[in-house]
């Protein structure tokens, strides 16, 4: 019963690749950057005995959910972004972890919700805030000028009429705010070719964009991978799901670093700096879904998970 109630807030993408990546041992000690709906800690917390897990959201409606989701279970709910997880570690007293797991992006709770403002096929308040607090897209789309709006739609969604779509915005809002989700999609749709039309929803790359400029994404994401490999212990793995390209494309090269050694240039006879490994890569390649779960969870088309093994200590800055 528990297992399909989680269902309701938040379909856990890609589980039993994830649970093997992470090779949870019951005595082991765990963290889940991102709770969601409970999905992913539920199955951790689950496998454990002796061992314990701490779950962290930034999103209030998601620590609730997570803390009926776990309860009775070796677990733990913090509200706290996993950018800061170092420090929810330190107060909860634990020490390095044997596996994380960050799970990136918008759940389905958010997405479903409509006055969370994050879809572009609910017409709602324009939001998106993922901690429910601090500036919202509206205030973005209305207060930013026609460069910036431009350059966060091309940097963070790849859009290639980011301009014109970023023109449209600035023109439409001296007439009335763009406050809604349905103002927003039906000025992007007016902006762009119309066989563009035909290649998704126009719209889709712009809120992508703007969801991650609002909530600080990227740079949260930087930032939790180099905290999350110093909270790992020795043969400790972290494991990581994302669902756009900029995501995957940062945990790729992240991870690459981690398991890089020698850094002497290439046409050095010998190695000087002594550089090894301080990780191996569990996954040679990304996991995706397979067909059974894309027919049961069509969300998860674009997810992949990456795993490294911590070998030893790096010094890769804080």
């Amino acid at each position: 019963m528990r297992e399909d109630q989680a269902g309701t807030y938040h379909i856990p993408v890609l589980l039993e690749e994830t649970l093997c990546a992470l090779a949870v041992r019951p005595d082991g000690l765990y963290l889940d950057g991102t709770a969601g709906g409970g999905g992913h800690s539920f199955a951790i917390a689950s496998r454990l005995t002796s061992g314990r897990l701490l779950a962290l959201d930034q999103d209030p409606d998601a620590v609730e959910e997570a803390g009926k989701r776990l309860a009775g279970l070796p677990a733990t709910v913090v509200r706290s972004n996993f950018s800061e997880m170092d420090r929810v570690l330190e107060d909860q007293h634990v020490g390095p972890v044997d596996g994380i797991l960050l799970d990136i992006g918008v759940s389905s709770h958010q997405l479903d919700t409509a006055e969370r403002g994050f879809s572009y096929h609910m017409d709602a308040p324009l939001d998106m805030r993922m901690s429910q607090s601090g500036r919202t897209a509206a205030d973005l789309v209305n207060t930013l000028d026609e460069r910036e709006l431009s350059s966060i739609f091309y940097r963070y969604g790849e859009e290639k009429f980011a301009r014109p779509i970023a023109r449209a915005i600035v023109k439409a809002r001296q007439i009335t705010p763009v406050e809604t989700t349905g103002q927003l999609a039906d000025i992007v749709r007016g902006a762009v070719p119309a066989a563009y039309r035909r290649d998704g929803h126009p719209a889709r790359r712009v809120f992508q964009a703007l969801r991650i400029e609002v909530n600080g994404e990227l740079d949260c994401l930087s930032q939790a991978l180099d905290t999350a490999f110093r909270c790992l212990k020795p043969g400790g793995r972290l494991a990581v799901i994302t669902f756009h390209s900029l995501e995957d494309r940062m945990v790729k090269q992240r991870f690459a670093a981690f398991c890089k050694g020698c850094t002497c240039p290439p046409d050095f006879p010998v190695c000087v700096c002594g550089k090894t490994p301080a990780a191996r890569l569990v996954l040679r390649k990304p996991a995706e879904a397979s067909p059974a779960e894309l027919e049961r969870n069509p969300r998860a088309r674009s997810a992949k998970l990456r795993c490294v093994e911590k070998i030893h200590e790096q010094n890769i800055g804080r």
